[in-house]
């Protein structure tokens, strides 16, 4: 995912709420479609030509993907109810689904990859309108985990494509082939920022496919039989549904990667917030909880197609910030593009012809970013043993499950088919092993008032009564009390400083560590839920932190440590206080 930009700022051409003529809200939409009609697509064929499922599945699987990516994207610009964020937030299909889908399409075909992502789909409805069970149920640490394990799964695929040529091709049509779809898109990727480096995978296919065309391994009879306009019918599989011991096996994994996605959507639907408006905004709550219904309804409409399903494209955030245009308009414009190019199959066969070694190597690209992008979920809130210890073990648990190194004999059918998912084993593991690291750590215990100094009573009472509980030194308590009064009033007069009208409140979260006290202090607005909030500041922490107030006033005389994470109309004050040593 892209890195969300600080603010909108001057830059904002047009805002959500603001209607650009047609003629420019069509063209720009026509860009946005243009740098991810190729990520829709060829992300279906990857998992059905891995999953051998033919041609003319595969036609029907892009027209699904293509017509439910626009209407998505349409609701996810209009914002109908709750259903939609209000901003332009592409929708298209997923890579993080690859592995799974591969999987449904070979143990039970359509029908069960229909049943998943329907399944799937209910997940992200209970989530959009309860976003703190995201807190509760996936850590950065799994989350992290389950995006790396996701290229353990599907790098096989992507290396059995490198090679997939006709019998009679040149030796060298293959290696060569790769060789410039991953040296151009790597180059440009690497050498270039902005709009450049977003169009790096597609001048990349482009290069590979006139290297193909040289070699003679780029067929385009099949672009000059489609039809002009139609729907391909003939590939659709029906609507049922396939409850057998497949599905129960797969649930899991489906159900780790869904909440993976709707990790990413949550930062996307933030991220577009902060680059639509020329004046800063406070996160509207809503929003975020609408765009995670809207890919809630993405993935309904997909397991109805019976095809990959789909999520929000972070490169939304980045072209917005880029150009400026922000309208609402202009996402209505691009799900309706994608809507026509759906009923256009010459249009999608252009892709589908794409060779496989282009395709594979376009994929390798794709997926080491979504490999790296795992790795810094897993680092965002620091690295200790304790989360070493999870994220190493976790991670080579479901290597060892995925390859078949570890045996599954002697275990029940389903048990085998479920842990033979290496993102299923490894996230399992992670997810007991961060539980067992919570439960045996030390109880928290909180408090919430208002943020006001005439609360720094009841939160004196409240450490008393902790330090009580925990047998705390009188000098340790001492500092405790010393190091929360500092920081409320500190918060307070943030608070004032940044002109935020009606009342705050004040969450003071106390728990012991490691030999030390650890004390959170979150102030949030009066709206909305606050372990909602909460729980979008789980997954994407902070703007800019402002250590260097805190160090000055509190970190010198009282605390060990502090952090201090700003985020929307939301401060995360962490403070560490150990005991005091004495000289020997």
């Amino acid at each position: 995912m892209d890195s969300p930009a600080k603010g909108g700022g001057p830059g904002v051409r047009y805002q959500p709420d603001e209607k650009p003529p047609w003629p420019l809200a069509a063209g720009l939409a026509l860009q946005y479609c243009i740098l991810a009609l190729g990520g829709i697509v060829l992300t279906v064929a990857i998992v059905i030509r891995s999953a051998e499922r033919g041609e003319v599945y595969l036609a029907w699987a892009a027209f699904g993907a293509l017509l439910v990516s626009g209407v998505a994207t349409i609701i996810q610009a209009a914002r109908l109810g709750r259903l939609g964020a209000g901003y332009v937030l592409t929708m298209g299909t997923s890579g993080a689904f690859i592995a799974v889908s591969v999987a449904a399409l070979q143990q039970g075909g359509p029908i069960l990859l229909a049943t998943l992502v329907i399944a799937s789909s209910l997940f992200q409805f209970l989530l959009a309108g309860r976003l703190s069970l995201l807190r509760r149920i996936l850590t950065p640490t799994v989350a992290g985990t389950v995006i790396m394990l996701i290229a353990v799964n599907v790098m096989p695929f992507l290396f059995d494509f490198l090679d997939n040529v006709p019998e009679a091709a040149d030796p060298l049509a293959a290696p060569a082939t790769v060789l410039v779809t991953l040296g151009v898109t790597l180059a440009v990727m690497l050498r270039f920022t902005g709009p450049a480096r977003l169009w790096g995978p597609l001048i990349g296919i482009v290069a590979g496919c006139l290297a193909a065309w040289f070699f003679g391994i780029l067929d385009g009879h099949p672009v000059a039989q489609a039809m002009w306009v139609g729907v391909p019918v003939a590939g659709s599989p029906g609507i049922g549904f396939d409850f057998g011991p497949a599905f129960w096996g797969l649930l899991p994994a489906y159900t780790f990667v869904t909440l993976v996605g709707a990790i990413e959507t949550i930062g996307d639907a933030v991220g577009i917030q902060r680059v639509s408006w020329r004046d800063p905004r406070a996160t509207d709550y809503r929003a975020v909880q609408g765009a995670v219904a809207a890919d809630g309804l993405g993935n309904l409409l997909s397991g109805l197609f019976a095809t990959v399903p789909n999520t929000t494209y972070s490169s939304s955030v980045s072209i917005v910030e880029i150009t400026g245009i922000a309208a609402r308009r202009v996402g209505v414009c691009i799900g309706l593009i994608f809507c026509a190019l759906a009923f256009l199959p010459k249009v999608t066969q252009l892709l589908l012809i794409i060779p496989d070694p282009v395709i594979g190597a376009y994929a390798m690209v794709i997926i080491a970013v979504l490999f790296m992008l795992g790795t810094r979920i897993v680092l965002q809130d620091g690295m200790d043993y304790r989360k070493a210890t999870i994220v190493g073990f976790s991670f080579w648990v479901g290597v060892g499950f995925q390859s078949g190194q570890i045996s599954t004999e002697g275990l029940s059918p389903f048990l085998q088919q479920m842990l033979a998912n290496g993102m299923t084993s490894g996230g399992l593991t992670a997810l007991l092993l961060t539980a067992f690291a919570e439960l045996a750590g030390r109880r928290r215990v909180r408090m919430q008032t208002a943020l006001g100094v005439e609360s720094l009573t009841a939160i004196h009472r409240f450490l008393e009564d902790f330090a009580d509980r925990e047998g705390l030194a009188g000098e340790t308590a001492g500092r405790l009390a010393h190091a929360a009064e500092e920081t409320l009033l500190l918060l307070v007069g943030e608070a004032d400083q940044d002109g935020r009208p009606g009342e705050r409140r004040l969450r003071l979260t106390a728990r012991t560590n490691a030999g030390g006290v650890e004390l959170e202090f979150l102030a949030a607005g009066s709206e909305g839920n606050i372990e909602d909030r909460l729980a979008v500041i789980g997954g994407h922490v902070a703007e800019a932190p402002g250590e260097h107030e805190f160090s000055l006033r509190l970190l010198r005389h009282i605390a060990t440590s502090v952090q201090h994470h700003k985020y929307a109309d939301t401060d995360v004050v962490t403070v560490r206080v150990d005991p005091v040593t004495q000289p020997a």
